[in-house]
């Protein structure tokens, strides 16, 4: 019979852990670092990596022997299923990139190697509160951060202008703006409630304080119906119904075309935002301005996460040593950064890499605010934790099911979040995780 455990912090516990899970380390686990020539894998979909590693083999990877080899993959829970099949036959590739919100569950699999020793010393090149997703909060490193998506708000300059809005600042105005703007424009909308988004549900819970998942000893604890998530649902369950804000899901070509007409004035999202909007709202542009998200207390800096990756070392790699050295590179070097975000477009972790060189220009669609990725990144810095477990994608699936009903019904936002909890608590027991009630 095959048991399961949580990941938990000690050497000791986690060498019990890979006992327990039934599926333990390679028998190269012991092996000692490699110092000659070495071959890697690493599977990932981000676009461009490949030539990202071109640079790498014809460089620093040359010059140490290593070569990287990127096979392009599927990604969110189909990579998941498939480097946990692969882990299980004991063919995981060296390397593989990582949603954050995967690694309790490539964790708990025995997936992952602990790479603290070969790349802890990277620590100081990200925020504390992204450096948190890769650590799991304990002292083992299972990924190097690649890169995030801190929240924010964006706005119509001339619709608020016109409307004589002013961008909120905390919640309470958040709402009291989008209260005036239906005064004064009944058929416009401030922004919508979108059922179809767990990560941006997700992302403002953490701003408000939320650990959805966190473990004592070897069990782990749910709390996703915590008061800081409570109040998340509350307060937009409350301008649903109430009319405030819309209620219908965004990425549709019904809510294309709000953005574009000006329907929706204003969009929570993350700082990939631009890339979304010039093909959303292509006749908007120039249009729209950027500001930090809305407080729960006034004069704070505070932001969740809206998506984000990491690259993670397997324990089936013979290579480990190698393959985190590439991990570091790839994260943390100038050169690599600024490739990641030329050929991936992504906007990279590294809080070095975030202004100047790659990004001392704003996005084309935000000509207008030539300081975007200054502020961005002074947004970035307060990026709050999460707490992520192995069943994400069970708790995510509840949500979009529960939260899609009571935003199509304006009713109470409560008893979703109760159902969302419950299913996950549930399917955690079923896995033969242990759970503290």
């Amino acid at each position: 019979m095959k048991y399961r455990t949580v990941a938990v912090s000690t050497a000791a516990a986690l060498a019990a852990t890979a006992l327990l899970s039934g599926c333990g380390t390679d028998d190269g686990a012991d092996e000692p670092a490699a110092s000659g020539p070495a071959s890697l894998t690493y599977w990932a979909w981000a676009p461009g990596l490949d030539k990202v590693a071109d640079i790498w083999n014809k460089g620093p990877g040359k010059e140490a022997g290593i070569t990287v080899t990127v096979k392009k993959q599927a990604s969110g829970d189909d990579l998941v299923t498939k480097i946990i099949t692969a882990a299980k036959a004991h063919k995981a590739p060296d390397l593989v990139q990582a949603e954050y919100q995967a690694l309790p569950t490539l964790v708990s699999n025995d997936v992952l190697a602990d790479i603290s020793e070969e790349a802890g010393d990277a620590k100081g090149e990200f925020a504390d509160g992204i450096w948190q997703q890769a650590t799991l909060g304990s002292d083992a490193l299972y990924a190097l951060p690649q890169d995030s998506g801190p929240l924010m708000f964006y706005y119509r300059q001339d619709l608020f202008e016109q409307y004589g809005l002013t961008v909120p600042t905390t919640w309470d105005e958040f709402a009291e703006t989008a209260r005036a703007l239906k005064k004064k424009a009944p058929d416009k909308d401030l922004t919508t409630f979108s059922s179809n988004d767990s990560g941006l549900f997700a992302g403002l819970a953490q701003q408000a304080g939320a650990k959805w998942w966190t473990t004592g000893g070897d069990k782990w604890k749910v709390a996703i119906d915590d008061p800081a998530t409570q109040k998340v649902a509350d307060f937009w369950g409350g301008l649903v119904k109430e009319g405030a804000v819309d209620n219908q899901p965004m990425y549709t070509p019904a809510w294309n075309k709000a953005l574009n007409t000006g329907k929706q004035v204003a969009w929570v999202s993350a700082v990939w935002a631009p890339g979304t909007l010039t093909t959303a709202a292509p006749e908007t542009k120039g249009k729209w301005a950027m500001a930090p998200l809305p407080q729960w207390t006034a004069g704070e800096n505070v932001t969740g996460s809206w998506g984000g990756s990491s690259t993670a070392v397997t324990n089936d790699s013979t290579n480990k040593k190698a393959a985190a050295t590439f991990a570091k590179w790839l994260n943390t070097d100038p050169t690599a950064l600024a490739a990641l975000v030329k050929e991936g477009g992504i906007y990279p972790a590294a809080t070095a890499a975030q202004t100047g060189g790659a990004l001392a220009k704003a996005p084309d669609y935000f000509s207008n605010q030539p300081g975007f990725y200054t502020e961005a990144a002074k947004i970035a810095q307060g990026t709050a934790p999460a707490a992520w477990g192995p069943n994400v994608n069970v708790a995510y699936s509840a949500f979009k099911d529960n939260f899609a009903a009571a935003a199509k019904n304006k009713s109470d936002f409560g008893p979703a979040l109760t159902a969302m909890q419950d299913a996950t608590v549930a399917d955690l027991k079923k896995q033969g995780f242990g759970v503290s009630e």
